[in-house]
């Protein structure tokens, strides 16, 4: 930080100046540039979907193009803009922003607009991911499921504006960080992946050893099987203190009542995706019409051990669905997968092991993806302290 202070103190010895990003530059809609136009060659282009899903902080190639003569009509970043997507089902992801330092100008499509300023582009963009952005952005957002930011909106957010110098000082540092966080990543994440490896096939020895005292059974014959209920209205809420699960792969909401107790396996029934992928829920929950809870039945069978094996053999339990129109999981194949029951002291002792592996590899609060998140915190931390700047009185 000493080179910034000193900068500062050099060239802003009174505060930085912070300005609206109005004041700063010009919000000008991106249009009529739909993923049809989209080609492998041509005239370069992005589309706004594409900053959510492809780019970066920053880019100087795109991953699409579109013919010459289209982007000759269609409103263009020049290097050196930023474009932003303004629209976005999730709140954080509105007004995410890649700077354009390629060589040639760019087309942009709608839903999407062009920021043209007179600051370093490295920095405005390190900017719209801070903290003090995002915390401006959120008083402006509007809409229910699709949720949208306007240019009139994002140019009434303030921004410090230090000296070019400065800007770039920071620059320098933030994308020094950002080497070092993407080195560290990949080493945690490829480690991360060696250790699933691992768990997978330690789960799968032990799940995989019998003994004179195992016996094979129909999982109908030693578990409930059976979808859940469409909630009632008003129980679908935002901030509902138990887990909608349905279809998909992740939660589909929060719920103001549960109709199933922890302690439960869920496998989704229909839908798109996440059909026959095998879940474990340790709370009470909501169980939707579009996915199987199942739980022992018997005494003899633990319903967490259920899981790990059922998650074992996962890939034939998603080959049980029906092809054509909507992916289906039916009972009727379900109930007859067969499930090896060994001595409750072995699936006891198979489920304290794999319970141990299994937080190591992927629980947040503790192992490696502590290690990965942490690592994110501090970058972001070390960001936002750069650009938080003494304001210039006036």
């Amino acid at each position: 930080m000493s080179r910034i202070d000193d900068l500062i103190g050099e060239l802003a010895p009174k505060g930085v100046r912070y300005k609206t990003l109005g004041d700063v530059g010009d919000f000008i809609r991106g249009n009529g540039l739909q993923k049809s136009d989209l080609t492998s060659e041509g005239a370069p282009a992005i589309h706004y979907g594409q900053i959510h899903t492809y780019y970066g902080r920053w880019t100087k190639a795109t991953k699409s193009f579109v013919r010459p003569e289209l982007a000759a009509k269609l409103r263009r970043a020049k290097p050196g803009d930023l474009v932003i997507a303004t629209t976005s089902e999730d709140d954080a992801a509105v007004a995410k922003a890649t700077a354009w330092i390629g060589d040639d100008e760019v087309a942009v499509s709608g839903d999407a607009y062009i920021y043209r300023h007179s600051a370093d582009p490295k920095y405005v963009s390190y900017f719209f991911q801070s903290e003090q952005f995002q915390e401006q952005k959120r008083r402006h957002i509007t809409g229910t499921k699709v949720r949208r930011i306007s240019g009139d909106s994002l140019a009434k957010i303030r921004i410090p504006v230090p000296p070019l110098d400065v800007q770039r000082e920071i620059v320098r540092i933030l994308d020094h960080f950002t080497e070092l966080e993407a080195e560290l990543e990949a080493e945690l994440e490829a480690e991360l992946e060696a250790r699933h490896r691992q768990y997978v096939f330690y789960r799968d020895s032990l799940l995989a050893i019998a003994d004179s005292s195992t016996f094979w059974s129909l999982l109908g014959d030693v578990a409930s099987v059976c979808v859940g209920q469409a909630p009632p209205l008003g129980v679908i809420t935002e901030v509902g203190p138990f887990a909608f699960i349905n279809a998909g792969t992740t939660e589909s909401g929060r719920a103001s009542e549960a109709n199933t107790a922890g302690d439960a396996v869920t496998i989704p029934s229909r839908g798109q995706g996440g059909v026959g992928i095998v879940g474990y829920q340790t709370e009470s929950f909501w169980c939707g019409p579009l996915c199987y809870r199942i739980t022992s039945s018997t005494d003899g069978l633990r319903t967490r051990y259920l899981y790990f094996y059922l998650k074992s053999i996962q890939p034939s339990i998603r080959g049980l669905q029906q092809a054509g129109g909507t992916p289906a999981l039916n009972k009727k194949e379900l109930v007859l997968v067969r499930v090896p029951i060994p001595r409750i002291e072995e699936q006891d002792r198979i489920v304290s092991l794999l319970d141990k592996f299994d937080a190591l590899v992927n629980d947040l609060s503790v192992g490696l993806p502590a290690e990965l998140a942490a690592r994110r915190k501090q970058y972001e931390y070390y960001r936002d302290r750069l650009l938080t700047f003494e304001e210039a009185t006036a």
